[in-house]
């Protein structure tokens, strides 16, 4: 039960676009399509469910018992851009068009400060390897649900009639934080 409490927390409670604000960048700037938001979203889980494990393990296993702590930011970043790099590489691989569509964000991912938010609450709330696991599954797919529902809703505001002050950046603003007020609704649920 704490287990579905802490993916459940991380997915819509504490939503980490909606609610603490990190990952705006690739959340306002993939999420034009449906198809690309949620392929962006499935790589950022990778990379968050990946980021949880590794960052867990280099904590406890070599930062903590040789007590360089204070080490703990540079070596995550260092992680989280060389998960990244893998990703990037697969994504080249395997799907030409979805590494098109993604673009500059696809990089961004190791600059997106949800990857490195994740891996200091994973610390700061003392989670052991399977809480860490959890909650980064969690974030990550409170982040495609988040990215998703926001493409799907710019999706349809393309064949609504916008004003003409409101159109592009204005709207969509709006509507993300329209969208973070209904996710605000669920934190009164814990």
């Amino acid at each position: 039960m704490e287990l579905f409490l802490i993916f459940f927390s991380s997915a819509i409670v504490n939503n980490f676009v909606l609610s603490y604000f990190l990952g705006i960048c690739p959340f306002i700037g993939v999420s034009n399509k449906i198809s690309s938001a949620f392929s962006m979203g499935l790589a950022t889980t990778f990379v968050m469910v990946i980021t949880s494990v590794v960052t867990w393990l280099i904590y406890h296993l070599i930062l903590v018992p040789s007590g360089l702590e204070f080490l703990q930011y540079v070596s995550f970043i260092l992680v989280i851009a060389s998960l990244v790099q893998f990703v990037e590489m697969f994504i080249k691989k395997v799907s030409q068009p979805l590494y098109r569509a993604l673009g500059i964000f696809l990089p961004l991912i190791t600059t997106n400060c949800a990857i490195l938010g994740l891996a200091l609450f994973i610390v700061l709330r003392e989670y052991n390897l399977i809480e860490g696991i959890i909650f980064g599954a969690g974030a990550g797919a409170g982040f495609t649900l988040a990215i998703t529902i926001m493409a799907g809703i710019r999706e349809e505001l393309e064949l609504a009639e916008v004003p003409e002050s409101l159109r592009g950046a204005p709207i969509t603003l709006i509507v993300a934080g329209i969208l973070a007020l209904a996710f605000m609704g669920f934190s009164g649920m814990l």
